[in-house]
């Protein structure tokens, strides 16, 4: 009887420990049961502070860019605000048809002969007939968004319109005009191209001074 006892608390304590073996690989292979949900947490929990780190560098950055762009912009304008005016002494002005007949509009030419930059404000201030004293008038959509700064040789241009080159137009004959410059820079006599012009008060117009003749802006 003692025998079978014996026997019997061994098969027992054999068939005891096989089951907690599987018990503990039910929980985990690693054997560590709920922990190894532990790093899946911690990843998990980082992820919105990873994001938030991101999104914080990118608006740094694109803060840094406009504050950036702003310097530039602020520093283009005080470059220009710095700039001389162009005198009539240190720029040459010419006229010449645009197009050809009947000859309705010229194009100014202002070409900086000094050894400096400087800038042209506005647009030309002409006077084409003494019986007519007014200024031309300036076309709105012409006008470029800062003043034209001219490096030493460099030219501006300003289209004019003279009249609408109509036979019964009550047009008259100029053969030379004035040109004043804006900001002070006094004025300039211009022969007119093809030893003279015919004007139209009623229609003449003048656009701004511009480093280029610009298809539509130009266009009056």
């Amino acid at each position: 009887m003692r025998a079978f006892h014996t026997r019997t608390t061994t098969v027992l304590a054999a068939t005891a420990t096989a089951v907690l073996a599987l018990t503990l690989t039910a929980c985990g292979e690693d054997g560590s049961g709920t922990k190894s949900s532990g790093p899946a947490a911690d990843t998990a929990a980082s992820a919105p502070s990873s994001a938030q780190s991101a999104q914080g560098t990118a608006s740094g950055k694109n803060g840094g860019t406009a504050r950036g762009a702003g310097t530039a912009k602020a520093s283009t304008g005080q470059a220009v605000a710095s700039t001389p005016v162009c005198t009539a002494k240190n720029v040459s002005i010419s006229a010449a048809y645009q197009g050809g007949p009947p000859y309705t509009h010229i194009v100014l030419t202002a070409k900086n002969t000094s050894g400096h930059s400087c800038k042209l404000n506005g647009f030309p201030e002409i006077q084409f007939l003494e019986s007519h004293r007014e200024n031309v008038p300036p076309v709105a959509k012409s006008k470029p968004a800062t003043p034209v700064v001219l490096t030493a040789g460099a030219p501006a241009y300003a289209v004019v319109k003279v009249s609408d080159g109509g036979r019964e137009e009550n047009t008259e004959p100029v053969t030379a005009f004035s040109v004043t410059l804006q900001g002070g820079g006094g004025m300039a006599a211009v022969k007119a191209p093809g030893g003279g012009i015919a004007v139209d008060p009623a229609k003449w117009a003048t656009g701004y001074w511009t480093h280029e003749l610009r298809n539509g802006a130009d266009d009056f």
